[in-house]
């Protein structure tokens, strides 16, 4: 069984297999998050049991998306996907942890702005942030070539492009 996932994921080396496991435990972890969201009681059958059932829709989405992403993203190995993917999440809620501290230190609140205009500066901050740190994640992760090229055509897509070029 192990040989048969190896060869479906391009995996040559036993290290690589961290990546598919860190993805099922984040998946994992995830679903359970959402099934006590949903659940809203402390019923632990009930919410593994969506939990469970998440886990498996959420998989199936995913894989999904895998076959999509495929032929798009062009990566040497199938697993490199679950590699970019983890990238993208740890980028997304490191963003967010950033940004939260630097509206602080800047002085504004909820309390003392207009709550629209704060949810703008925020999500404005949190995307500057969200820019850096997808490259720096990428490099860590040993895909900054595919995240620089990606990172350059988000930028263009924002009208930036003349700046990277």
């Amino acid at each position: 069984m192990l040989k048969t996932f190896k060869k479906n994921w391009d995996i040559q080396h036993n290290w690589q297999l961290l990546f598919p496991l860190l993805g099922l435990l984040g998946l994992a972890y995830s679903s359970f998050k959402l099934a006590l969201i949903f659940t809203k009681t402390y019923h632990i059958t009930a919410t593994i049991l969506l939990a469970v059932i998440l886990f498996l829709a959420l998989l199936k989405f995913i894989l999904f998306i895998f076959k999509k992403l495929e032929n798009k993203w062009i990566v040497t190995h199938r697993w490199e996907i679950i590699r970019i993917f983890i990238v993208f999440a740890v980028t997304g809620s490191s963003s967010m942890f950033v940004g939260r501290p630097i509206i602080k230190a800047i002085g504004i609140t909820k309390e003392n702005l207009n709550p629209v205009l704060y949810w703008v500066l925020f999500i404005i901050i949190g995307l500057i942030f969200y820019q850096i740190l997808l490259v720096t994640f990428g490099w860590l992760f040993g895909q900054f070539k595919f995240f620089w090229e990606f990172e350059k055509k988000m930028l263009r897509r924002f009208g930036l492009g003349r700046f990277i070029d």
